[in-house]
């Protein structure tokens, strides 16, 4: 039997406003490429991180982040791993198989505008630049 890739506990990052035992599915539009549909569900251990991700994400709600835990198998996120930084110092991850809620966190921290609009702009230069490509 092999190690868990990580023990959690297990952040989402999105602007839905979820209930605890709501299912995240793939199949949905990536919020960095939106004409790409993504095979994954996307999760982090890190909650800032799931925040950050909420901030970017599409949409017109409130960026929240939920407790969410994998109903199934996992991997290193390859978007953010060995391509581009070594290991996962990110402990981002990516599943096939739903993600389940578990409840709403609300103390992460918040990107301040700047940032968060450096991040922006960021997206936009790797949505023109075909180097910008999702491992999907």
């Amino acid at each position: 039997m092999s190690q868990p890739l990580d023990e959690g506990p297990f952040f989402h990052g999105t602007k839905a406003n979820l209930r605890d035992g709501d299912l995240l599915r793939a199949g949905f539009r990536s919020n960095y490429r939106p004409e790409v549909v993504m095979n994954h569900i996307y999760f982090t251990a890190f909650p800032n991180g799931a925040g950050l991700a909420a901030e970017l994400a599409a949409g017109d709600g409130a960026p929240r982040v939920y407790a969410v835990e994998p109903t199934g198998a996992f991997e290193d996120d390859p978007n953010v791993t060995d391509k581009k930084f070594p290991g996962n110092p990110t402990r981002s991850y990516r599943s096939s198989a739903p993600l389940r809620v578990v409840g709403e966190v609300t103390d992460w921290t918040r990107q301040a505008p700047e940032a968060l609009q450096a991040w922006k702009e960021r997206l936009a230069a790797l949505r023109a630049d075909e180097g910008g490509e999702i491992i999907n």
